[in-house]
């Protein structure tokens, strides 16, 4: 419990200090911010800054920092150490100025950020890779719902329908309409439930793996045969969105068009990661005493729980949210576990029909125009449910390869913005180091995993820590011909 509280400290310390310090890299000023200038009553609106940041905290929260720092926190207390060092450095850094350098080009999406500062060519391949990374988001976040609603009653083709019925009047309707009213309700769910875990956990002070005492993979020390998963590079894989997701970079444009001043940025970019850093923070501990507890593991005291360190991310939700918090934690989890994905689909749905929509250059002001991109982005989704209801290992298939898009996706962004701080002449080392580190992060990953490549650990990292080489020297080679440039 040290660790957690010192971890807990450090995340509120980060926002007030590197925080500041980011936000005067950046240097926000008063200027007329997309919201204003180009309000369209669709996707430009002006919103209440509370508003915002409830919007932007569930858009890129969803289940992401409750499932991600479950399964995370299997491989031990590291995940306290990627948390809070990855949301500070990485996340919060690439969430904030993703946002804010949106901004400052008329609300555009990211592949136009990427084309802008790393070429037409990047854009080309990032547009793709984006689309299609946003409706496998979508995709993912209508089976899951759709499969615990089928327990509840009903078939899962059915909810699935029904889901995507919703999915489409929400990305098609202007902004305010339903994420404006309904997202800062589930928001607040999501603080709630995080909160009253948080008091439960410190009322109990239950007796979790430290830091200095269990600093190896606990998972793979635990049951050897079927926890392989090395901590570099699977743990930053698999705690995304509690430290740094990519994701996050497609949804930060909808919200920079919704802020009437830029310096909002940092209470809601940098401070929604911060928030979701702690949300993942209060998840690991929860689960770490689950998985680990002493003098007996949590879900021996639970009786609904037979799975043990095998037990899902949403049933240990369920389990812990029913028995600590009564018939609150019942609706705060089925809320968690239902509503929330729900509504990281329709957003992803939705800043994939702007960003094709720029692509195109299409204004999205008629209704006809909405559609004629939409129906195909939905049919894709649609086939791709369908594959994944018909394979047995589909679900976990799809979410593996969206766990890796993801990240990639932030290590794209991350050098899109190295480049834009070389470029304006600003400190660029905080996005640079991010990015190598990720860069390293992905490519050992893909030589490395069963789902990849599949290479040994003799060369898999070795190749990783190639690649790592070729980013140093290739950035070096650019920034001295940009220098030179500039000069």
């Amino acid at each position: 419990m040290i660790s957690f509280t010192l971890s807990l400290v450090a995340l509120i310390i980060g926002y007030l200090l590197y925080g500041r310090f980011v936000e005067r890299v950046f240097g926000p000023d008063d200027r007329v911010t997309p919201a204003v200038a180009k309000a369209d009553g669709l996707d430009y609106i002006v919103l209440p800054n509370w508003k915002v940041f409830m919007i932007q905290f569930l858009n890129i929260a969803g289940t992401g920092p409750i499932f991600g720092a479950i399964m995370g926190a299997k491989f031990g207390p590291a995940a306290y150490l990627w948390i809070v060092f990855g949301c500070i450095f990485a996340g919060a850094t690439h969430d904030y100025l993703s946002g804010m350098l949106s901004m400052r080009n008329d609300g555009s999406g990211l592949p136009n950020l990427i084309g802008k500062y790393l070429g037409q060519s990047t854009k080309a391949v990032m547009l793709v890779f984006t689309v299609f990374l946003l409706i496998m988001v979508g995709t993912v976040f209508v089976y899951s719902p759709a499969e615990i609603l089928h327990s509840m009653g009903g078939d899962t083709m059915m909810w699935a329908v029904i889901i995507f019925c919703y999915y489409i009047i929400a990305t098609m309707l202007p902004i305010d309409k339903i994420i404006g009213k309904v997202y800062p309700l589930f928001a607040f769910s999501l603080l709630f439930m995080a909160a009253a875990l948080m008091v439960w956990i410190f009322l109990h002070w239950p007796t979790v793996p430290e830091l200095w005492t269990n600093f190896y993979n606990m998972g793979a020390a635990t049951e050897p045969d079927t926890w392989k998963d090395n901590i570099f590079p699977a743990l930053f894989i698999t705690i995304a969105c509690g430290a740094i997701s990519g994701f996050h970079a497609t949804q930060s444009p909808l919200m920079s068009r919704c802020l009437k001043s830029e310096k909002m940025g940092r209470p809601i970019f940098y401070g929604a990661m911060i928030t979701e850093g702690i949300v993942a923070l209060i998840w690991a501990t929860v689960a770490a005493w689950f998985f680990y507890g002493e003098p007996a593991p949590g879900y021996e005291l639970i009786e609904a729980a037979t799975g043990g360190f095998h037990t899902s991310a949403p049933a240990v939700v369920n389990l812990v949210c029913n028995d600590w918090l009564g018939i609150v934690g019942a609706i705060l989890a089925m809320l968690g576990v239902v509503a929330a994905p729900i509504t990281s689909g329709d957003t992803a749905f939705r800043s994939c029909r702007l960003i094709v929509a720029e692509w195109l250059k299409l204004d999205q002001r008629p209704i006809a125009k909405r559609l004629l991109i939409c129906v195909p982005l939905f049919v894709c989704s649609f086939a791709l449910l369908m594959w994944q209801v018909g394979n047995p290992d589909g679900f976990n298939t799809i979410w593996q390869y969206f766990g890796w898009s993801n990240q990639a996706l932030s290590v794209f962004t991350l050098w899109t913005l190295t480049v834009y701080l070389v470029r304006e002449k600003k400190l660029y080392w905080i996005t640079l180091i991010p990015a190598l580190f990720m860069t390293t992060v992905c490519s050992t990953f893909l030589f490395i995993s069963k789902q990849a490549f599949g290479l040994p650990e003799t060369i898999a990292y070795p190749l990783g820590c190639a690649c790592l080489l070729i980013a140093i020297v290739w950035f070096c080679l650019w920034y001295r011909k940009e220098t030179r440039r500039q000069a």
